[in-house]
């Protein structure tokens, strides 16, 4: 099981849409792009949190207590404000990237504008409406598969596993979380481009 062949199932191209026009951007393959890339470091920051026993236990509690996947019933309607859900905080997109990446989130911001040629600042707002999905996504799969905190951390494990052998941002991802840089690494993120990551974003 792959949480990110999970994910591109929630991420259809109607919300692919809705989430372009809520952050004002018009250019799709940006949009995807961008997409691609804030999955992927999101996945990347949870598999690191959780890789200790004390970081996967912290996860599955924020799971049980606020993330059931409700969220994803609505996308559209809940992001929108138009549906509210059961947790107030399983639509914290801010207090969920912060509790991800901490003081790195600008720096990932930097890294993903720089591969999806999207404005950093969009990107920053586009990260905030996927993180709620993205956890969302995790607390449906572990309530509907009955996963304990080793199950989660393994399924973590194992999709950052799956995904360094197909995407190619997932090196990246890891490189970036590892250091102690602020998301610097433009030549290699050079050499993906966004027309490549995109691409990876394709419906199976």
């Amino acid at each position: 099981m792959d949480l990110m062949n999970l994910l591109q199932g929630q991420l259809s191209d109607n919300v692919l849409s809705f989430l372009g026009n809520q952050i004002g951007e018009k250019d799709t393959q940006k949009t995807q792009a961008a997409t691609m890339g804030i999955v992927t470091t999101l996945l990347g920051a949870l598999a690191k949190n959780a890789s200790t026993p004390e970081g996967a236990q912290s996860l599955n509690n924020a799971l049980e207590r606020d993330h059931d996947g409700s969220i994803l019933d609505n996308i559209a309607g809940m992001l929108s404000g138009n549906n509210q859900p059961a947790a107030p905080k399983a639509l914290d997109g801010s207090g969920i990237l912060w509790h991800l990446l901490g003081d790195r989130q600008s720096g990932a911001a930097t890294m993903i504008s720089q591969i999806s040629g999207m404005d950093s600042g969009k990107v920053n707002n586009l990260m905030t409406l996927l993180a709620p999905i993205v956890m969302g996504t995790l607390g449906k799969t572990k309530r509907q598969q009955g996963l304990n905190v080793m199950d989660l951390a393994s399924l973590l494990t194992q999709t950052r596993s799956a995904q360094a052998n197909q995407n190619p941002t997932m090196a990246l991802v890891t490189r970036f979380l590892d250091s102690n840089n602020d998301g610097s690494i433009v030549d290699d993120v050079a050499r993906i481009g966004m027309q490549m990551l995109g691409g990876l974003f394709k419906k199976k």
